[in-house]
């Protein structure tokens, strides 16, 4: 059973494209027609490019990797955060920090100058401070937060990338593309879905279609966080029965060395005992 209707992504507006003359022509095998100058999206192919992407997306997190949400657009900016905070996942949803991927590491640096900042309002150096030097530094805290405050916890790099609009988040979806990190978007018809690893062909504009997508999404990686914590907890147990008989032998030889180098020490013991009572008596 798929995860999102016909009917549903019908009802959200997912289906409109964008005029006829705006269109990118790498998205017709997308397209179902034309319509008052306007492209409409095959529905049916959307269906099945969500199944295809959330089921992706479930094995990701199911395995203890990270996705990282990209939309900076004002439409679906609310939306995203939302449901990225729903599911403990990072997000940007404001400027997108050049070289964020690619000079991942002075990204990191400027997430622990905001941490080393809270450190010092709470062991009292902020106090010493001049009144200037406050406000610098609490702007400066402001700003970070902004930026960066929705990716404090990213301390490696994504497995995935979910980006709302590839056109405008055309960095980052080339950032991704250079270190192989796989892309997954909803695509317009004016935009290029050949460097996109999972295209979901949908209108990227309306705020109802995007909720729609992602709440599709979030679920499936919803689905993949409780399984990964299911395998967590019967993990010991299935270790033990999956246990072969060499396996075993080999965890109880060190057992046997030490019964045997016991023995050996008695035995020892015993002739050192034996040689003391000849040479006494």
């Amino acid at each position: 059973m798929s995860r999102v209707t016909f009917e549903q992504l019908l009802e959200a507006g997912s289906h409109f494209g964008h005029l006829k003359r705006k269109w990118n022509p790498a998205m017709a095998p997308y397209i179902f027609m034309e319509r008052n100058g306007i492209h409409i999206i095959n529905l049916h192919k959307t269906v099945a490019k969500i199944d295809d992407a959330a089921a992706a997306l479930k094995q990701i997190v199911k395995s203890g990797r990270r996705v990282l949400f990209v939309a900076t657009k004002k439409q679906a900016k609310q939306v995203v955060a939302d449901k990225a905070l729903a599911v403990g996942m990072p997000y940007v949803t404001e400027r997108w920090p050049g070289g964020m991927l690619t000079n991942f590491p002075t990204i990191r640096k400027a997430v622990k100058k905001m941490s080393n900042i809270d450190k010092m309002e709470k062991d009292g150096t902020f106090d010493q401070l001049s009144k200037r030097e406050k406000l610098q530094i609490t702007r400066q805290r402001a700003k970070l937060e902004k930026n960066l405050g929705s990716i404090a916890d990213l301390n490696r790099l994504p497995s995935a990338l979910l980006v709302i609009d590839v056109m405008k988040e055309h960095i980052a979806v080339a950032e991704a593309n250079r270190l192989g990190i796989p892309v997954f978007a909803m695509v317009d018809t004016n935009s290029d879905p050949s460097n996109i690893d999972f295209v979901i062909p949908a209108n990227d504009d309306a705020t109802k279609s995007i909720e729609v997508i992602l709440s599709a999404l979030c679920d499936a990686i919803n689905e993949g966080i409780e399984e990964r914590k299911v395998e967590k907890i019967d993990a010991p147990a299935s270790e033990n029965d999956d246990e072969t008989p060499a396996r075993r032998e080999r965890k109880a030889r060190p057992i046997k060395k030490a019964v045997i180098a016991k023995e050996d020490e008695e035995a020892l013991n015993a002739n050192i005992v034996s040689k003391y009572k000849v040479e006494e008596d």
